[in-house]
């Protein structure tokens, strides 16, 4: 992954959630029918998501683990 991309990825994941999922449905906005669903479907699921976080029935993770696992499974 070119640098400038690793470090708009930090300053993005450092923003707050609610921020993220903006600008989250709007790159999954711009990809448009290469998702295999809807947008609504993703802009749903999204918030399904989105809810239970906030409810406490489901528990995050944290965006250094995530990153770690995701650069380990490209190995």
């Amino acid at each position: 992954m070119p640098q400038t991309l690793r470090s708009l990825e930090v300053e993005v994941l450092s923003l707050p959630a609610r921020t993220r999922a903006r600008l989250a449905k709007s790159l999954l906005l711009s990809l448009e029918d290469g998702l295999g669903a809807e947008p609504v479907e993703w802009e749903a699921e999204a918030e399904r998501r989105y809810r239970e976080i906030k409810e406490g029935r489901v528990a995050g993770i944290p965006h250094e683990e995530v990153l770690r696992e995701a650069r380990a499974r490209r190995k």
